[in-house]
């Protein structure tokens, strides 16, 4: 009674709509955060690769233990299922006393007994037209449904760790562009100022180059944050806190595709054959099918057999004679049970109607995702083929950028260019160098794009 309006207060509103409410010291406690799953420790001396970093990722990440666990139910429910094959035989104990009067010759006499009865208690359902059979067939399909949504978790998981990798891999990239763009504008400014000594070049000139320098510094800047942001992503795809400190192989290390190596006809025909989330739809079509089986079968009767066998003991009292113990006696009962259930308030038409609409449910998802599955791969096929040209333009971009940034500083040290062919020079060289890392980042993204569209992340088919 003492501690009852303490929980009252701490289970009542906030007091007023202009405060945040104000968690007590207890409720804090309560709602204390459990403990991080075993965390991965990285090795400080391992350089990480997309395959490390894929295992990593299969054993922390939270996602892939959910569906796990998921399908652990369903593959519990299918042994439920398969229990109602066998006979229930339970032991029962009972204990029992009463009280009444009996009338024995003009008088009623006061009579008490108590009993104690061991038994055995079977029930066993002989034959139900398939009703079981088809409640295994739903639970069946049900688990085939949870192991292919728990693949196309690794699926989802495998490709969120290559996208957010090869977004590392292009901020990285964008900062060591940024970190030569910056070299080079020193290196213009540089030479700006020799020549401003020697009298050959003006201050507006050197004043340009120290402008540009500023600039290529202040993109550095934006390139370190969008580098740490990208780690943290990563990080977090391997169920990892972005604290941690992991060394992963650089895009330098990396082969860059030359070609896709398929037909976007063979990939959508690989798509519709191996999509996890696909041939999902189509078990819980099956699933969906038994259910119907089952709603009908609902309707026929059912024979089963039943009945309790032990031993009882008694021990009686007449008042105002003496308790008399009765000797062991054995008992049995057995039956044979038909049951028919012939009206049930049309629920069983219901049940029909609501099993059917399941099934047609589930065949029209399955035209609706086939649709998905083509587009999605023509889509994804279409962007790696641009992915690709793109990629050579852009290497070829950059050899003729360096190759006109060299001339023209070349150039203007012998005074044949002016500062603002250096410039402008050193600026494209610089626009290059981004375009070629993204580029080459975008491909590798399109190509995991791809084979994550197909299913071929599953069986590590990756080009």
């Amino acid at each position: 009674m003492l501690l009852a309006p303490a929980f009252a207060c701490a289970q009542s509103a906030p007091p007023a709509s202009d405060h945040p409410w104000e968690l007590s010291s207890g409720s804090q406690q309560s709602l204390k955060l459990p403990s991080r799953h075993a965390e991965f420790v990285p090795d400080p001396n391992q350089t990480y690769a997309l395959a490390d970093l894929v295992n990593i990722a299969e054993q922390n990440n939270p996602e892939t233990r959910v569906a796990w666990e998921y399908a652990k139910a369903r593959a519990a429910d299918l042994g439920i299922s398969k229990a109602t094959l066998y006979p229930t035989l339970a032991a029962a104990a009972v204990a029992s006393s009463a009280r009444y009067q009996i009338f024995l010759n003009t008088t009623f006499v006061r009579q008490t007994t108590f009993t104690f009865a061991p038994a055995l208690v079977l029930d066993y359902v002989i034959f139900d037209f398939g009703r079981r059979a088809d409640e295994i067939t739903i639970s069946k399909y049900n688990l085939i449904a949870a192991n292919l949504q728990f693949n196309d978790t690794h699926r989802a998981v495998i490709f969120g760790v290559m996208q957010a990798y090869y977004r590392l891999l292009n901020a990285r990239g964008q900062q060591d562009a940024a970190e030569a763009n910056l070299k080079n504008a020193q290196t213009v400014r540089e030479a700006a100022e020799a020549r401003l000594d020697l009298g050959l070049a003006t201050l507006p000139d050197v004043l340009e180059a120290r402008s540009a320098e500023a600039q290529a510094d202040y993109d550095l800047q934006a390139t370190i944050g969008a580098t740490d942001i990208a780690y943290g992503d990563l990080m977090t795809s391997l169920g990892l806190s972005p604290t941690v400190k992991l060394q992963v192989q650089s895009i330098k290390d990396l082969k860059i595709p030359d070609e896709i190596g398929t037909t976007v006809e063979k990939s959508i025909d690989l798509a519709l054959a191996q999509r996890p989330d696909l041939m999902q739809r189509v078990a819980e079509l099956r699933a969906a099918s038994a259910e119907l089986k089952a709603a009908h079968s609902n309707y026929l009767p059912t024979l089963s057999v039943g009945g309790d066998a032990g031993i009882g003991r008694t021990y009686g009292q007449q008042y105002p004679f003496y308790g008399i113990y009765s000797p062991t006696q054995e008992f049995w009962d057995a039956k044979l049970s038909l049951n028919w259930t012939i009206f049930d308030g049309w629920a069983r038409e219901q049940r029909v109607k609501r099993a059917r609409a399941d099934q047609k449910q589930a065949e029209a998802d399955i035209d609706a995702i086939r649709d998905q599955v083509e587009n999605q791969v023509w889509a994804a096929y279409s962007t790696a083929q641009t992915a690709l040209r793109q990629q050579k333009a852009a290497a070829a971009l950059l050899a003729s950028a360096t190759e006109s940034y060299n001339a023209a500083l070349e150039s203007y040290k012998y005074g044949v260019r002016s500062q603002i062919d250096v410039v402008s020079a050193q600026r494209t060289l610089a626009q290059a160098r981004t375009a070629d890392v993204n580029a080459r980042t975008q491909l590798l993204t399109g190509i995991a794009a791809l084979a994550f569209q197909t299913g071929d992340l599953l069986y590590g088919r990756v080009p």
